[in-house]
């Protein structure tokens, strides 16, 4: 049994809890915070639980705050999970001196190279250790589990996904970063977390890993087109195509002058809810 996590915060929402909480954590070697809505139904059963990975810069608050998902989340009966996006105040230096790396940027990678390797096991944390932790918990259905994010947390949700089908029912992603080994984001987050060899890269990329892996369910993609990030760090097209070549069903759908916020998030939340809900609970 994991030890419990300390509550921070409650505040009703939709008959049902957003809560915050803070744990030490094994895979990160510190403190880490999470957030959770607690949906109504969850007062007397276990329900599905669906995490939401956040992008650079952001926090466990941000999609909490920000996404309006509780209506929807408590319409499906299903938990939802925001972790933070990286270790923090590790003692690391330079972890804070950039926006897109170190502190707000673990790209939910397993670090392998100093002085990241101590505390930046952010796959780890997000595959293993949480999910072990809310099972001990917190009323969940551990064998009905699925997740999606934004950005930075869009190209988590899908390599957590494709690495662990047999964990994961549904995956969906809002503006991911497909392609990390090919724009400036993922190559600067790469070369430091894992190495210059970029053969150790391609297990953390998406439009590598679904040309390997048998993940065999619907994909959920929604991409603004607006979003000033869309040509040189996004790049859907590219994740398009390898799914081509795969045989691997995917619903990419942009939407017509949608940019890069949470508004956008906001928009299609509900969607991808009912994505979601239609796997977990079936």
């Amino acid at each position: 049994m994991t030890e419990a996590p300390q509550l921070l915060n409650r505040s009703r929402s939709f008959g049902g809890n957003v809560e915050f909480y803070q744990h030490r954590s094994q895979s990160c070697n510190g403190e880490m915070r999470f957030s959770i809505y607690r949906p109504p139904q969850a007062e007397s059963q276990a329900v599905p639980v669906l995490y939401f990975l956040s992008g650079l810069t952001c926090t466990e608050e941000n999609f909490m705050v920000k996404a309006g998902a509780q209506q929807f989340a408590a319409k499906a009966g299903l938990m939802l999970v925001a972790p933070d996006t990286s270790p923090r105040n590790s003692g690391i230096s330079g972890e804070e001196d950039d926006w897109d790396f170190g502190t707000g940027a673990g790209f939910y990678v397993d670090a392998t190279q100093e002085p990241w390797k101590r505390n930046y096991q952010m796959y780890s944390y997000v595959t293993q250790e949480l999910p072990a932790l809310l099972a001990d918990h917190f009323p969940i259905q551990p064998d009905r589990q699925g997740i999606t994010g934004h950005s930075m947390g869009g190209h988590g949700a899908l390599i957590c996904a494709f690495k662990n089908p047999d964990r994961y029912r549904s995956v969906s992603a809002f503006a991911p970063i497909v392609a990390p080994m090919q724009c400036l984001w993922g190559q600067k987050a790469f070369r430091n977390y894992l190495g210059e060899d970029p053969s150790s890269w391609k297990e953390y990329d998406a439009s590598e890993l679904i040309q390997t892996v048998q993940w065999q369910r619907p994909i959920l993609i929604d991409q603004g087109t607006a979003d000033n990030f869309l040509e040189k760090q996004l790049m859907p097209d590219r994740f398009q195509e390898a799914c081509a070549k795969a045989g691997q069903s995917l619903t990419l759908r942009m939407q017509d002058g949608y940019d890069h916020s949470y508004y956008f998030i906001a928009s299609f939340i509900e969607d991808h809810i009912r994505h979601h809900a239609a796997a977990l609970k079936s």
